[in-house]
């Protein structure tokens, strides 16, 4: 099969390519920076130069592949409207990637919420997350009406090493960051806010099940476990040989720093249970437990 990948030199879009090259798939991975170009081919991927905005490019490869996989930027209409419009009445998939962050609250680091999600789960995002739910809706519904067969996966916070280019993840490398530059693992507020999270390898997985067998407007959490970040920046603090030491990052100073994202990211709950994944998928995560892994990575 074809398939057509945003984000190919990014940690999500690379890794899915390397599993799909290796399950014996053609992969054509969209670049902007024309100094990765050699990189990708070494790893078996055909670049092509473009960006999100290009409406032409984007058209064109859509066309001409037997599906697409959209792994660059959760948040740009612009790039789902194109590819539906160009998969429209084609029958063939569209993997859009979202983040659990999208049943996310507002507790600052302060509160546990007893709430956990699966993909039936009716819930209401936080203001900062409403576009990204419009975005996943529109993709389902591209499924319902426009004989697109769409998919929505939507990873909770994801760690291990890159199997594309070398690239990281979001979460756990910025709160690694900030735990060396204050010799203390770090956590907003109290910490007790929770987190599911799930290995790259599995997730990558997931998408080639996705691919392979996912019905049409299909919505996929991705999880195998949940920390809170309390105990995650006990593990980073140990790892990097603080003695357990932690400390607490004001979340308005956290805030100031990275802005919204740390409200969603690293401040706020998002518990999911990947129901659908293992039961419509035959999804099987067996990776190693996420503190487990910054002990022996970090």
């Amino acid at each position: 099969m074809k398939v057509f990948v945003t984000g190919a030199t990014g940690y999500i879009g690379g890794s899915v390519a390397k599993v799909l090259i290796d399950a014996g798939h053609d992969i054509y991975g969209l670049v902007r920076d024309p100094k990765k170009v050699d990189a990708l081919k070494q790893i078996g991927i055909k670049p092509v130069l473009g960006t999100l905005e290009d409406i032409e490019v984007l058209t064109k490869y859509s066309k001409l592949s037997d599906a697409v996989i959209h792994t660059a930027d959760s948040d740009h209409r612009g790039a789902v409207e194109t590819f539906i419009s160009a998969l429209r009445g084609t029958g063939k998939a569209f993997l859009h990637t979202s983040g659990s962050s999208v049943v996310g609250d507002d507790a600052r680091g302060d509160s546990k919420s007893e709430n956990i999600y699966d993909e039936e789960t009716p819930f209401v995002p936080m203001d900062i997350r409403a576009d990204r739910v419009a975005i996943n809706n529109l993709v389902r519904k591209a499924g319902i009406d426009d004989w697109v067969r769409s998919v929505v996966i939507v990873p909770s916070m994801i760690y291990g090493n890159a199997l594309g280019l070398p690239t990281e993840s979001d979460q756990l490398p910025q709160v690694i960051r900030k735990s060396k530059m204050v010799g203390a693992g770090v956590h907003v507020g109290k910490g007790v806010n929770r987190w599911s999270n799930v290995h790259i390898k599995d997730l990558a997985d997931l998408y080639r099940l996705a691919l392979e067998k996912a019905a049409s407007a299909s919505y996929f959490f991705a999880e195998n476990g949940e920390e809170s970040f309390q105990d995650i920046a006990k593990s980073i603090s140990e790892t990097l040989g603080f003695e357990g030491k932690t400390m607490s990052w004001p979340a308005d100073e956290a805030i100031a720093e990275l802005g919204d994202w740390a409200r969603f990211a690293i401040a706020s709950n998002s518990r999911v249970r990947a129901v659908h994944a293992r039961n419509l998928l035959d999804w099987k995560p067996s990776e190693e437990p996420m503190l487990s892994w910054i002990k022996n990575n970090s």
